[in-house]
Formats: structure tokens, sequence, C-alpha cells
């Protein structure tokens, strides 16, 4: 059954289909990424509108062919075809070798394997009384999908914080066996000023690394994040305890509140980085 072009659904209506990060408009023909609109011909905008509204089912070359030529129309399909979806994988970023949201079944058809969120909402017609759309949760974190921008610059902020513990902590390297030792003795405070040392040594290029990757929008940075997290986390909770060499002069309930705050912080980076940089199927 062919698909209805998006002209003929009604004027008080407009839906959305999202998936990722990226948004379609199926009334004003339009792919939008982050926000931002990306150009796409309209048969391959007709090609991928037809994909999401069947995502997880095959869509046939016939029936695309059905749908979008016109029976009268004296193209050469298999070269517009082949076109259409190179343009739309184009848009995607997509891969036909490495699919993660349009896949070709050989001599069948497509499948689009993303999530997609189909969202209803009343348009403004002028008179002040449309209803804005819902936002689109995350796939995976069932939260509202906030914009790129603010989150990458919130994870850069947590690693320049890091960076901040970790040369503080090598600067002030004698005060903090100083303070150690005046809580434990001998050579448990030794293990605690060599546990600064190198761990502070040792993240100080981590960190460089997550806020190079950021700044450059490494694409994998979910991926690559994934793999780093259990060290990560080691390496946080260790410097979570960081408050106590501040203890002379925060006192004991100030360095609770800042290590209880900061045995969270990993976990806000493992967030920010999957609402980020999705690891899309």
């Amino acid at each position: 059954m062919p698909i209805p072009h998006s002209n003929s659904r009604s004027n008080r209506e407009a839906t959305l289909l999202r998936f990722g990060v990226f948004e379609v408009d199926l009334a004003s023909g339009e792919l939008r990424k982050n926000g931002a609109r990306i150009r796409l011909q309209e048969q391959p905008f007709q090609v991928l509108a037809a994909l999401l509204e069947n995502a997880g089912q095959v869509v046939t070359r016939d029936r695309l062919r059905e749908t979008i030529w016109p029976a009268d129309t004296f193209v050469d399909f298999d070269h517009s075809m082949n076109t259409a979806v190179n343009k739309v994988r184009e848009a995607l970023g997509d891969s036909a070798s490495s699919p993660r949201f349009v896949e070709t079944l050989a001599r069948r058809g497509y499948r689009f394997i993303a999530p997609v969120e189909s969202i209803v909402a009343a348009e403004d017609n002028g008179t002040g009384t449309g209803t804005p759309a819902p936002r689109s949760l995350h796939p995976e974190l069932h939260v509202p999908v906030p914009r790129r921008g603010w989150v990458r610059a919130l994870f850069a902020l947590i690693q320049v914080m890091y960076l901040i513990f970790y040369v503080s902590g090598l600067a002030h390297l004698r005060d903090a066996d100083r303070v150690a030792s005046s809580f434990l003795p001998g050579w448990r405070a030794l293990v605690i000023a060599g546990a600064v040392l190198v761990t502070g040594a040792a993240g100080i290029p981590l960190r460089f690394y997550l806020l190079s990757a950021v700044a450059f929008d490494f694409r994998k940075l979910g991926w690559t994040f994934g793999r780093l997290f259990p060290f990560v986390l080691a390496l946080d909770q260790l410097w979570a305890i960081a408050p106590f060499l501040l203890l002379p002069q925060i006192g004991v309930g100030l360095a609770f509140a800042a290590t209880a705050a900061l045995l969270y912080v990993p976990f806000s980076e493992r967030t920010l980085v999957r609402m980020a940089y999705p690891i899309e199927s």
C-alpha cells in the first residue's frame, strides 16, 4: 500500500519522526540534525520517509518505485534508486557496509534499523493556540534530548575540573603528604602521597585526550569512553577523597559533602557521553 505524501496530512498536525540526533518533519519535508537543517533532495527525502514510516520492516524496491516513481516516469529506476539511497546515507553519515540506519537486503529492498519515535503535535494556525510538540526522549536513557553543544561543554568542564585537581595535587604534593601524615602515620601516609603522584600523572593525559575528543567531536567517543570507563571510575573514586586533604581548611562536614558529590561525577560523565554520542545499533 503506497505511503501517503506528507501534503495529504491535515494542516492542523505535523508528524515528527525522531531517531538518535536526527529529526524528520514529514509535513515540511525537512531533515534536521541537532536542530540544524540538512539539505536533502525531494526523492531521497521521500525514500527516507518511506523507510522511517516502516521502520524495522523491509520496504521492497518495487514498493518504493510504485510510491515515489510514477508509472509514466521514464528514468533509469535502478540508478535513481541507488543514487537516492546513497544520498540518504550521506546525509545521515551512514555506511552500506556497516549500517546504523539504512540496511540493504540484497535483491529485496531496504530496512530502517534504528529506533524511531513518532510525535504528533498541533501546529499554530496563526491564532496563537498551537500546542508545541513534546520533546523527544533519548532512545537509551529516556530523558529529553538536550542540545549537544551544552552536553559537550559540560563534559569538557568536568575534564577541566579534574585537570585542576591533578595539577594542584602534584604541585602541593608535600602538603598532601603532611596532611596525610597527621592522620595516617608511617608508611600509610607515603601510600597516600604515592597514590596522588601516580594517579595524577596518569589522569592528566587521560583528561587531555577526553578534552580533545569532545573538542573535535570524535564520533566514536561513546564507544571509546565505554571501554575506558572502568579505569575512569577507579581513578575518579580515588580522587573523590581529595577534599579530605583540605580538612584543616574546610572542615569535616564540607569534606564529606564534596566527596559525596565527586563520587557521583563519573556516572554523570558516562551519562553525558551517552547523550551526546549514542552508540547506534
